[in-house]
């Protein structure tokens, strides 16, 4: 089972020469990915659940430092060559797919090809309030924006029309380096999240399941692999589990999990964060998978 590493762009792990050290650690250490998530605002005082823990509310500090994904994840992608980088998750429906087309392919050029996709519908009212863009249909305008994501990778020129984006006959250059596609995979525990994982895109991201739920989730998203004939094998399936152990990840390989990701916050300096990610490598990569 692959190890992937969810540590970016956060507090500490906003400042340059911790993302440096960490990623170029985790490279030395054999972790498969790097992960970094995204909010473009925090309020103090929401009025929105989060949905990825048990009291709805989210553990960063609003006033916290929190990088945009592509742009940090860019600057991993200069200090190393191997590890793949993945964000974890863009906010898809926020964006304008045009634009989100052009930067994800380019950091797939920066990176020689390192590069997936990691989009979710959003749980911040507050957040598409300040952004301009409606709560409501999010779910709807995340498809559609895929899809135009799609064409937009993979025609030249390309054309779309839906009910939220169109566009004739433009050209988006540069195109991603695997034959104009871009992997990307869908965020979210819910059953809808799965399916859009299945019939929308090449993987899933669980992200703070518990360890006994993340079977019975798997078992949802091969339901759906089942309901709309896809092979569940050519889907990737990456968990952050919110508890566990090295000594679970026989049970979750079985399970279907395909990568394990770790969510910590590095340390404030590079050799502390550098012995941080060497100590996570040596919990769950050389004792565990």
């Amino acid at each position: 089972m692959r190890v992937g590493l969810h540590a970016l762009g956060i507090g500490d792990g906003a400042r340059p020469e911790v993302i440096r050290a960490v990623a170029t650690a985790a490279e030395r250490h054999g972790f498969a990915r790097l992960w970094c998530g995204e909010h473009v605002v925090l309020v103090d005082a929401p009025a929105s659940r989060y949905p990825y823990s048990a009291d709805g509310r989210i553990a960063v500090p609003a006033d916290a430092d929190w990088l945009d994904p592509l742009l940090a994840l860019s600057f991993a992608a200069a200090v190393t060559s191997r590890i793949e980088l993945a964000t974890g998750i863009l906010l898809l429906p926020e964006h304008h797919p045009v634009v989100i087309a052009k930067q994800a392919a380019t950091l797939d050029v920066l990176s020689a090809g390192r590069f997936s996709l990691g989009v979710g519908v959003g749980w911040s009212a507050e957040e598409f309030a300040a952004l301009g863009v409606p709560f409501a249909g999010r779910g709807r305008r995340t498809d559609e924006y895929l899809a135009a994501l799609r064409t937009l990778w993979a025609e030249d020129p390309a054309s779309f029309a839906g009910e939220f984006t169109r566009f004739d006959a433009i050209r988006v250059n540069p195109k991603p380096l695997r034959g104009g596609r871009l992997p990307v995979v869908v965020g979210g525990n819910s059953d809808t999240a799965l399916r859009r994982a299945v019939t929308l895109a090449d993987g899933w991201y669980g992200f703070n399941v518990p360890v006994a739920d993340i079977p019975a989730r798997i078992a949802v998203l091969a339901d759906e692999c089942a309901r709309h004939g896809r092979s569940f094998d050519e889907l990737t399936v990456a968990v952050a589990p919110s508890d566990g152990t090295p000594a679970h990840l026989p049970g979750l390989a079985a399970a279907g999990v395909t990568e394990l990701v770790i969510v910590g916050a590095p340390p404030p300096t590079p050799d502390e964060a550098a012995d941080w990610v060497t100590e996570l490598a040596r919990t769950w990569i050389r004792s565990g998978a």
